[in-house]
């Protein structure tokens, strides 16, 4: 659901009162010094958890230790839909607005306009980070936003029950997942109290949310399905293997998955994974932290790995976020020196090992201090070289809300069962077509490594 009105007004008027708060400051320093520091406004999308609001604190000032430039952060929503309402409010002409914001993957097509292109500012640091990364951020050739964390769609496991049950590694194919998911789910539901039979083989996100459209798309396009709309803007979600993908989806819900996974968002999911009720999790890298937090039920009882492999490929949908710099900004030489620092090595090592965050260079994943710590990050260097699979964001543009709405709409009816799979392909293939004028063609084939 998108911010409300008022709440999204409320939001704003909050901001705009902290801008007038840094002006004010700004005129009454200039009373008593000619040369006052400049004051950058940044609006971030991270989530607020307290390590991370501390960190990010610690590397602002020690930014303005390094270059005498201020910096004020300033409050965002929770959701990526209202954070793109109050992004979309903050960017109109004539509204005096952040100079530097952090963007999600999906946004660089619906707000090229608004941002400068950084591509004169940071091409020694753009040539190393990984292409399919940068890629994601580029768009008709601007740079829109400089990459600045790294996100994947990957399977969580169980290594206890795994061991238990007799298998030595993680399922290969979704095939097997389901298998090895049906099995641990009957032993463990048998060894159970009467108060603790729900137990689950998998646990994913099925609500209407942009977080189906990233699972789905994983499904499809590991089968051969294609992308939704392809790079040639032909719309090639209409075609058997996509088909077979859902249906196999629909097939999970109420036998290896909740009845209720098609409300499951992403804390849905990982709750039920933290609290030992599942085998098997589709989720971020960033559930990682929480899944091995001190206290966790399942701390050092699972690991992670690639999605399970289609007959096609092995893929995860690519998320994260850039920073970009309004092209309204009074300090825009400053916003790019702050962009500079938040995208330096150090400052992705420091992240990498404090936040378990994943850097965007493939060179950082080769030094100890940022592989000792996470194990795991070997895995991901491989994914984002060889197993992203993008959401057709760019390709659409600002018509990629109503894209991955449609999409997310017409794979949700098929998992609640209210519309078979070949019904809502079509359906969904009409209303592509409306939305983008596009033509429909067949899926790509042989762009995605396995």
């Amino acid at each position: 659901m998108g911010i409300s009105a008022p709440a999204n007004r409320e939001l704003v008027i909050r901001i705009e009162v902290a801008l007038c708060i840094v002006v004010l400051s700004l005129l009454l320093a200039n009373c008593t010094s000619v040369h006052a520091p400049v004051t950058l406004t940044f609006v971030d999308q991270e989530w607020a958890t307290t390590t991370f609001n501390e960190e990010r604190e610690r590397e602002l000032r020690e930014f303005t230790r390094e270059t005498g430039i201020q910096v004020k952060l300033l409050p965002s929503p929770e959701s990526t839909r209202e954070q793109l309402a109050l992004w979309r409010e903050l960017l109109r002409p004539g509204v005096s607005g952040p100079d530097v914001y952090t963007i999600d993957v999906i946004w660089p097509g619906i707000l090229n306009e608004d941002f400068i292109d950084l591509k004169p500012y940071f091409a020694n640091e753009i040539s190393g980070v990984f292409p399919a990364i940068t890629a994601s951020y580029t768009v008709d050739n601007k740079l829109v936003a400089v990459p600045y964390d790294a996100n994947i769609g990957l399977l969580y496991y169980r290594t206890d029950l795994l061991r238990e049950y007799g298998y030595g590694e993680p399922p290969r194919t979704w095939d097997e997942l389901e298998t090895m998911a049906a099995r641990i789910q009957v032993g463990e539901r048998a060894k159970a109290k009467k108060s603790k039979t729900e137990f689950w083989g998998f646990v994913w996100q099925g609500a209407a949310t942009e977080a189906l459209t990233c699972n789905a798309l994983e499904w499809q396009a590991a089968e051969g399905g294609g992308k939704i709309i392809e790079k040639d803007k032909t719309i090639s979600v209409n075609n058997p293997d996509a088909i077979r993908a859902w249906q196999r989806a629909e097939r999970w819900v109420g036998s290896i998955s909740p009845p209720g996974e098609v409300g499951y968002k992403e804390w849905d999911a990982l709750n039920v994974w933290i609290a030992g009720d599942a085998a098997f999790m589709r989720n971020w890298t960033l559930g990682y932290v929480d899944s091995q937090a001190a206290g966790s039920p399942i701390r050092n009882k699972f690991d992670v790995s690639l999605l399970p492999a289609g007959k096609a490929s092995r893929v995860g949908t690519f998320g994260g976020t850039g920073l970009a710099v309004s092209r309204f900004s009074t300090h825009p030489r400053e916003a790019v020196e702050l962009i500079r620092y938040l995208i330096s090595k150090d400052v992705q090592v420091k992240r990498s090992r404090l936040l378990s965050e994943a850097p965007t260079r493939p060179e950082l994943y080769e030094l100890p201090e940022v592989l000792g710590p996470n194990p795991r990050f070997a895995l991901l260097s491989q994914a984002f070289r060889t197993g992203i699979v993008s959401r057709p964001s760019n390709i659409t543009g600002k018509k990629y809300e109503e894209v991955s709405n449609a999409y997310m709409q017409a794979v949700h009816s098929v998992l609640t069962g209210e519309r078979t799979a070949p019904e809502a392909a079509t359906s969904l293939e009409k209303e592509l077509v409306r939305i983008t004028g596009f033509k429909k063609g067949p899926p790509a084939r042989g762009i995605i490594k396995p």
